[in-house]
């Protein structure tokens, strides 16, 4: 359903995305990919970490702060801290892994038009390095996988 002003932006022929229409869009979930990428999301449930990635958190809470968590949230979650994100596992227990809008961007739009310029597609080492940092990778002694068993 269109606005008043969505109508009178369109009728003095300007043109605009949906993001600038809507707004920014949310996180809607891992499970909200596979009707249209069932290999992809097979394959990123089956192989890679990260679609399990909140296990970490509740193997280690024990021992950390509330505050120390929610540092973790921003890896190992969906979104946390932005519009749409990881709140809790209460209010969004579809966002408590780091899932495919992770790496791809929120795909609320994507997904309600079907269109890939809602997403990011051609990632980059820079795209892993918002989690995978050197540091952490000292910290927690893991080896990066770039679009490792992602798909």
């Amino acid at each position: 359903m269109f606005t008043f002003i969505t109508i009178l932006l369109l009728s003095i022929n300007l043109s605009f995305t949906l993001a600038e229409i809507k707004g920014t869009a949310k996180y809607i979930g891992s499970l909200a990919c596979k009707t249209c990428h069932e290999k992809e999301y097979r394959s990123f449930v089956t192989h890679a970490k990260k679609s399990t990635s909140f296990r970490s958190i509740e193997r280690v809470k024990k021992e950390l702060t509330e505050k120390e968590i929610k540092g973790c949230y921003y890896c190992h979650t969906t979104g946390y801290g932005e519009p749409g994100g990881f709140i809790s596992l209460e209010k969004t227990p579809h966002l408590k892994n780091a899932g495919c809008e992770v790496c791809h961007g929120p795909g609320e739009f994507h997904v309600k038009e079907k269109d890939p310029s809602y997403i990011k597609r051609r990632l980059t080492a820079e795209d892993c390095e918002v989690c995978h940092t050197s540091e952490r990778v000292r910290a927690f002694r893991y080896k990066p996988l770039i679009h490792g068993g992602a798909h």
